[in-house]
């Protein structure tokens, strides 16, 4: 009877010590949280909060600013994210990830090598390559959003079609032109037609020119009517 005991104490024990190996492992395994330190300029806020310089930023936060108003997330070797000005973000990262989704305005992320970065808008996700340190910029606007890369690979996916982002390009996920929407202004986006656009009005000029010119050239006594009123230009 005793042995019977301390064989099942000891089968008991064994499968314990099993058992705690094996949830150690996959808590070894598993990604840890990471917290975030702020750097802030301005009126910005965290989860509702107005933010202060040095405090601490958790997975999870939303992110606004301000007109004219910035905030740095400071991530240690995992990287570095800006928020600049009149932006909304949530932020969601760990010691080998970082993902930002972006509601509106413009933000920045710095990634190291063996960090997996992703910012998403609602016109298209940009992923940056993880096999090395990026640096791109992404702006979300009304009907389209904007990448940049400045370092690295960033890997721009719209629906079901990829492009790759090379450091000293851009690229733009979205409709330019979308009604109730402000007409993008950036160098690289040509606005279409209008009549009150300036080339229209340098044709018309251009129009009227050549019509004084003819009118010019013609005899100098023009009977225009039967009511003996002449045009005599002078010379």
């Amino acid at each position: 009877m005793l042995g019977k005991n301390i064989l099942r104490k000891t089968v008991t024990s064994a499968t314990m010590v099993a058992v705690w190996c094996v949830y150690s492992m996959v808590a070894f395994a598993l990604p840890k949280d990471l917290a975030g330190e702020i750097k802030v300029s301005g009126q910005v806020t965290v989860n509702g909060q107005t933010a202060a310089t040095g405090s601490t930023v958790m997975s999870g936060a939303v992110i606004v600013t301000g007109d004219n108003s910035t905030a740095e997330i400071s991530l240690g070797k995992t990287g570095r994210i800006e928020v600049l000005a009149n932006t909304n973000v949530t932020l969601r990262f760990t010691e080998t990830s970082i993902v930002a989704i972006l509601s509106e305005g413009k933000t920045r992320v710095a990634n190291a090598a063996g960090v997996a970065a992703t910012v998403t808008t609602k016109n298209g996700t940009f992923v940056a390559d993880a096999s090395q340190a990026d640096n791109f910029t992404v702006e979300a606007e009304c009907s389209h959003s904007h990448v940049d890369t400045a370092a690295g690979i960033v890997t721009m996916r719209e629906g079901s079609t990829d492009k790759q982002v090379v450091a000293g390009t851009s690229a733009t996920a979205g409709n330019l032109v979308q009604t109730g929407c402000k007409p993008c202004l950036r160098p690289d986006s040509a606005p279409g037609p209008s009549v009150g656009n300036w080339p229209w009005l340098l044709l018309l000029a251009a129009g009227a020119a050549g019509v004084g010119i003819f009118l010019g050239t013609r005899d100098d006594d023009s009977d225009f009517g039967g009511g003996g009123i002449v045009v005599s230009p002078v010379r």
